[in-house]
């Protein structure tokens, strides 16, 4: 069962921007600490961004940090990721999550420690 939902993904030329949000019809997102997952072809998957339940705090991966931004929209129910000055290296499918548990910090940015996903959204960089 899809637990969450990501839109937003396209294609964009390298400097572009996009916006994605993950929503869900099934969870209170503002409940949970949620993060921003990552996949390019033949990769695994990487943590690139959460922002914590608790005390709203966000972490970014290095190579994101200062381009992308994570928030919350409480009364939509989503957590959108804004992507800025984008990259061919960025082109990748998108995944929102989420932890089993309720009012936590975000988890260290292994796969393995979410439990809730969406199917993801395709985020393309070329000229």
């Amino acid at each position: 069962q899809v637990q969450f939902v990501e839109s937003g993904g396209g294609l964009v030329q390298p400097g572009g921007s996009l916006r994605l949000s993950c929503t869900s019809s099934l969870f209170t997102l503002d409940d949970y600490a949620v993060a921003w997952f990552r996949q390019a072809p033949g990769k695994g998957r990487e943590g690139i961004s959460c922002i914590s339940s608790t005390d709203r705090t966000k972490y970014y991966m290095n190579s994101v940090e200062g381009r992308f931004t994570i928030s919350r929209n409480k009364a939509a129910n989503t957590v959108d990721l804004q992507l800025n000055s984008l990259k061919p290296d960025d082109t990748a499918t998108y995944y929102c999550a989420a932890p089993s548990l309720k009012y936590g910090r975000c988890p260290t940015p292994d796969a393995n420690e979410f439990a809730r996903w969406g199917q993801g959204t395709q985020v393309t960089v070329s000229s």
